[in-house]
């Protein structure tokens, strides 16, 4: 073997993706899916079960869902079309050394969910399945034992790279859908009452808007990630469908998982659901499988971003980021969920500006003649600005908010960057 393919990296790390390192359509499918299969979404299907009636609740979906469709269908189209990661994308949209703050602030807010999602693994089985007593304030040992163990598996499935993820979609997706639509199905007809009605009690103070905006913010800071995926897709027409279809169907699913909890067992997850049909062993399994796909593809896209920052490889990275969220994954999840919600409507403006200059120079782009610059201050400044009004404009809905500031800020910079090479 030459030493040329011993070092050859299937991630394509520093590079964009060729023609012999994309994947087929269903592989594609599978990775995307996967990455949606989100537990946090179940919480946010919970919150709309109690705030919305029935139709309201699909109304809330299906414009939340065409909103994030819109966003993470530009970004699937750009990856597949251009091969680069979002980091890669970042240093020609953001300068050189510009690209650190969108890779800082989606490597830190990833690790946090991974960390998160190890102690949403960890806790539920010690409460639920060992009978152990967890609080805010403590912690038994078995508990930390179950974080372990899951940080070593999912880390070192991520080290592998997009073939490991590839693998543990073909395993999770199948089994996750299968498993949590059967027992979304039991749960219902174990009720007295159907869909319709057991939706109609509840609060029911949420607007269809509000309710979009929900849905929206559940799953657009990781949506951001997307070219990180879409870029191995064979066509940028297959990044752009896979990418839509794969999102649609997968956010639903979580948040009818958790609606439907919510509404019949009083829980936030399907976790909860099989739990009280009894399927103790399918539910652990269930549990793990879900958080293992988006755990895998947050870690694999922290890898990439500090990768950019320190300049050391992604498997290293990826080492890092998984040993910072495993060690601090019980802290997080405790204290750090409403920071990573904040987090999150930081992280559409670093997307919608990715997507207006890949398409206001995507020749130079696909040519590779965009004139280097170190740091693009008008990029920099749409972030900062765009970020600051999603956490603190209450009208509206936040990730919304933010891209339309960072996209007056960008194309002034624009124009401004315009008028002054015509002097």
């Amino acid at each position: 073997m030459s030493k040329q393919n011993q070092h050859f990296d299937v991630d394509f790390t520093n590079k964009p993706v060729d023609a012999a390192g994309r994947k087929s359509n269903l592989s594609m499918f599978m990775v995307m899916l996967g990455f949606t299969f989100f537990s946090a979404s179940m919480w946010v299907g919970q919150n709309l079960a109690n705030g919305l009636d029935f139709n309201g609740f699909i109304w809330a979906l299906l414009l939340g869902g065409l909103i994030l469709a819109a966003y993470t269908g530009a970004l699937g189209w750009i990856g597949a079309e251009s091969g680069m990661t979002l980091d890669m994308l970042a240093r020609r949209s953001f300068g050189e050394k510009g690209s650190y703050l969108p890779s800082a602030m989606i490597s830190f807010t990833q690790i946090g969910w991974f960390g998160v999602g190890l102690a949403m693994f960890a806790i539920p089985v010690a409460k639920e399945i060992m009978g152990l007593e967890v609080t805010p304030d403590y912690m038994p040992w078995q508990g930390y034992l179950l974080v372990l163990i899951a940080g070593i598996l999912m880390t070192g499935s991520a080290y592998f790279g997009i073939k490991s993820l590839t693998i543990i979609s073909y395993i999770a997706v199948p089994a996750v859908a299968i498993l949590g639509t059967v027992a979304m199905i039991m749960a219902v007809k174990s009720g007295d009452t159907g869909l319709v009605e057991q939706f109609a009690k509840g609060t029911k103070d949420l607007g269809v808007i509000a309710g979009a905006g929900l849905v929206i913010g559940s799953f657009v800071s990781g949506g951001t990630a997307t070219p990180n995926f879409s870029r191995f897709a064979k066509t940028p027409k297959v990044g752009l469908i896979v990418t839509v279809v794969a999102f649609f169907i997968g956010n639903s699913l979580m948040f009818l998982f958790g609606a439907v909890s919510s509404i019949y067992v009083g829980g936030n997850d399907i976790f909860e659901v099989m739990l009280n049909l009894n399927l103790f062993y399918l539910a652990i399994l269930v549990l793990g499988l879900n958080i293992w796909t988006t755990n895998d593809n947050a870690l694999y896209t922290s890898g990439l971003g500090l990768s950019n920052i320190f300049g050391l490889s992604k498997k290293t990275m990826v080492l890092i980021a998984g040993l910072i969220g495993t060690v601090t994954a019980v802290w997080l999840y405790w204290n750090f969920c409403g920071w990573l919600n904040v987090l999150n409507c930081t992280l559409p403006p670093i997307g919608i500006i990715l997507t207006l200059s890949y398409f206001m120079n995507r020749k130079a782009y696909l040519d590779d003649t965009l004139p280097k610059r170190n740091v693009n201050w008008a990029a920099v400044i749409g972030v900062v600005a765009g970020a600051v009004v999603a956490n603190l404009v209450k009208w509206g809905i936040p990730s919304i908010n933010g891209m339309a500031v960072a996209t007056v800020c960008y194309l002034c910079g624009a124009w401004l960057d315009k008028k002054a090479a015509t002097k």
